[in-house]
């Protein structure tokens, strides 16, 4: 599945990516400390987290997930959104609690 298609059917707010929303999502990886986050989350996988900041962004690229999955409905600040748009990094809003994105997302790609 894409990060677009995933976007759609659970109605995630799109913030950034351009060609970045063609990328598969291999699975689910939910972590708010960057540096586990770089040492562990999983290539081609969607990050959930409550970080919307340039860091977070930066941490998207050097670990190569699909996308990040903002949850709480947090907004991404300025500067990530920037940097995002920038890299062309997939950024997604969720409303959901952390754990409830989390199951939707494992449950829509098995």
């Amino acid at each position: 599945m894409t990060v677009k298609e995933l976007a759609q059917k659970l109605g995630f707010t799109v913030i950034s990516g351009e060609t970045s929303l063609q990328r598969q999502i291999d699975g689910v990886y939910c972590c708010d400390l960057l540096s586990i986050v770089m040492g562990r989350a999983p290539a081609d996988s969607a990050w959930i987290t409550v970080m919307g900041n340039i860091n977070a962004v930066a941490v998207a690229v050097l670990a190569d997930v699909s996308c990040i999955i903002i949850a709480e409905n947090v907004q991404c600040d300025a500067e990530g959104k920037s940097k995002a748009l920038q890299q062309d990094v997939a950024v997604l809003q969720s409303e959901l609690p952390v754990y409830e994105t989390a199951a939707a997302v494992a449950k829509l790609l098995s």
